[in-house]
């Protein structure tokens, strides 16, 4: 029989929490034991998502019952603040909130202010199984990166690893409202997203360093370049999904001059990076949002344009799974020992 690892998530009221329980009521070596929440204390899971109907908890204020692992979907410092105790005492920590996503303090209180356990970070590992999957199978802590980053670095993480990228990356990306989060915001509103685009975070985003960090570390893995990328995010009117466009500026020696050749060797340097990560498909033709819906995959699509041999990176993902709870999955089945796709999908739900 099949090891059953107990499972509690923190935070369970919120988008992220929600969908780590829809993930975790299926998968089939986790169990959900317990479900906390800073609102709806009391009443019971299904009352609150009736889509969750077979997850029929009781919403409860702090973790109870033996638990082997803790999911969290809190936000940051409160997260750092609620889960400080469990990682002290050796239980493993999936958190899906910025805490434990920066190696260095000094750029974690830049961006989010005091860190309520700084001791911890050089205890966390970044859970991006496409780029450390090492480290997270050894890991009790893992940080889940951002859904921007997630799209982001999967697109880029193919340049800067071979080294090609010099100058400064532009990474334009649009997500749907549901990244904002569940708390009611003016921004939010039906009446203000519908049939409107707009970007935002233009004074800077938090998901920014988290880009500038995974990217500069595959380029120069001895710190000493940091990469300039210049972010824009935009809210579409849609629920879910990220559809991230990338313009690198890539070395002169980097790809042939020919552009047919060019495109050759841009599809063959991602299909050689991809090559084991299930969850990244390196796609034949532009990929939209609605193809990742529910999945955990990342569609990536890499182009030359012929006249100016200029490369373009699109890549798209479902912000709440693999941009969030599906990532989150996926590091805990790599930190149990588990198949990497356990309880995952890679195919979205079309149309």
């Amino acid at each position: 029989m099949d090891r059953v690892i107990r499972a509690a998530i923190i935070n369970v009221t919120g988008y992220v929490g929600a969908e780590l329980a829809r993930l975790l009521a299926q998968h089939p070596n986790f169990e959900i034991t317990c479900v906390t929440g800073r609102s709806e204390v009391g009443k019971r899971l299904p009352d609150v998502f009736p889509h969750l109907w077979s997850v029929d908890l009781p919403i409860v204020a702090d973790v109870e019952g033996e638990v082997d692992l803790i999911f969290s979907a809190l936000p940051h410092a409160a997260a750092a603040e609620r889960l400080a105790g469990y990682v002290r005492d050796g239980l493993p920590v999936v958190d899906a909130s910025a805490d434990f996503r920066l190696y260095e303090l000094e750029r974690y209180e830049q961006w989010y202010g005091e860190h309520p356990a700084p001791e911890l970070l050089a205890d966390s590992v970044y859970g991006l199984p496409e780029l450390h999957r090492d480290a997270i199978r050894e890991a009790r802590l893992v940080g889940v990166p951002g859904c921007y980053p997630t799209s982001a670095i999967l697109a880029l993480a193919p340049l800067a690893e071979a080294g090609w990228l010099e100058g400064r990356t532009v990474v334009d990306a649009k997500s749907g409202v549901s990244g904002a989060g569940r708390g009611l915001k003016l921004t939010s509103h039906f009446s203000e997203v519908d049939s409107s685009l707009s970007a935002y975070g233009l004074a800077g985003h938090r998901h920014h360093p988290e880009m500038v960090q995974e990217l500069s570390a595959l380029q120069s893995p001895s710190g000493d370049d940091e990469l300039a990328v210049t972010f824009v995010p935009h809210l579409i009117p849609m629920t879910r999904g990220i559809l991230a466009t990338c313009y690198p500026t890539l070395r002169d020696d980097a790809l042939p001059a020919d552009p047919a050749e060019r495109q050759t060797a841009l599809r063959e340097r991602y299909a050689e990076f991809y090559a084991d990560a299930p969850f990244v498909h390196v796609s034949d033709s532009p990929p939209a949002t609605k193809q990742t819906l529910g999945a955990n995959s990342c569609l990536v699509y890499p182009t030359v344009d012929a006249p100016t041999g200029e490369v373009t990176v699109i890549s798209c993902i479902d912000n709440l799974v693999k941009g969030a709870a599906g990532g989150a999955v996926q590091c805990a089945n790599l930190m149990f020992g588990f198949p990497e796709d356990a309880g995952l999908s890679r195919i979205g739900v079309y149309p």
